[in-house]
């Protein structure tokens, strides 16, 4: 069995494997390429400890695996992230494992990444200003995907947290990222494209006017039932796209829509924009807003890409087990 390290994997992953890798996984879930199976929640021991488990296969490549994400509250007062990821990628001839991999800088990635292909899609192409609601670890990795897909000449970060606020600005000010702090309101109005990047379970605004046609909206914070980002009108009046929809309308940003909505939302799979079969932005003026929950096929793509290569580079520890 090989273990590869977060420091290595560093070492191997990019934006633009993590951006292939992902395409291919929205295209392998659209075409039915592979099964995604139910998302798991579970609690740890202690008040505030939750992990997920996302599993699924890929019958082309002939893999199988999960993704384990975690958030312990507390790991902060420890000085280690509150977030921790690690995929499980099984040996397909015997179902025992085949690789543990440390993938919470892989998530950053891999998350950023379905933003950044969803949005090279449906965002105009001349959008300049980027707006971020939320200003955590994973905002830092959104704004960098996206920069490098759109020209963008202004960040605005809004958060409740003005710390988090002034760290996020300073961090992508270092990394030669044009980045200021906004309130809401503003970031809302001013934004070609809007991502919301939170834990949120109420809307993070409440009035859709905010947003001005030809807007793309990215939501990549509901992972599971309840949470939500965006105010109902923003969902019931414009263009839905998701990296699953089904997935969506269970444990996604669709979720309440959806139950809400007496004649059933409209949502089209990425993957089907990805290969020409479905339209994507098809006007100017028009609003278009993509839901990330968060699919296994994606862990299990930039997995395998990452490890191929540590194996080939001899950056791996293999065990027994």
């Amino acid at each position: 069995m090989y273990i590869l390290s977060e420091d290595n994997v560093k070492k191997i992953a990019t934006p633009e494997l993590a951006f292939t890798a992902v395409s291919e996984a929205f295209i392998a879930a659209y075409k039915n390429l592979g099964e995604i199976f139910p998302v798991v929640i579970a609690k740890g021991c202690d008040e505030g400890n939750i992990f997920s488990i996302k599993s699924g296969n890929l019958s082309a490549l002939r893999l199988s695996g999960l993704k384990v994400g975690s958030y312990w509250a507390d790991n902060h007062l420890k000085g280690l992230s509150n977030h921790g990821t690690t995929t499980l990628l099984l040996d397909e001839a015997t179902g025992r494992p085949h690789a543990v991999i440390n993938a919470g800088y892989l998530n950053g990635l891999r998350t950023a990444a379905a933003n950044a292909v969803a949005t090279d899609q449906l965002a105009r192409k001349d959008a300049k200003v980027l707006s971020v609601l939320g200003a955590g670890h994973q905002a830092i990795f959104e704004v960098k995907a996206l920069c490098r897909i759109r020209d963008i000449e202004t960040v605005l970060i809004s958060s409740r947290s003005p710390a988090s606020v002034e760290r996020a600005v300073q961090t992508l000010n270092a990394a030669g990222i044009s980045a200021k702090a906004a309130d809401t309101e503003t970031a809302c109005r001013q934004a070609d494209i809007l991502v919301t990047v939170t834990n949120a379970t109420e809307p993070l605004f409440d009035d859709a006017s905010w947003i001005k046609p030809g807007t793309h909206i990215s939501a990549m914070g509901a992972d599971q039932s309840g949470k939500q980002e965006l105010p109902l009108a923003l969902l019931n009046d414009n263009s839905l796209f998701a990296d699953l929809p089904a997935q969506s309308r269970a444990i996604g940003e669709f979720e309440r829509a959806s139950k809400s909505s007496n004649a059933g939302l409209t949502i089209t799979a990425i993957g089907a924009v990805l290969t020409g079969d479905a339209a994507g932005r098809t006007s100017a003026e028009q609003i278009t807003v993509f839901d990330s929950s968060g699919i296994a096929l994606q862990d299990l793509c930039v997995a395998k890409v990452v490890l191929d290569q540590a194996i080939e580079n001899d950056m791996v520890t293999d065990v027994g087990f």
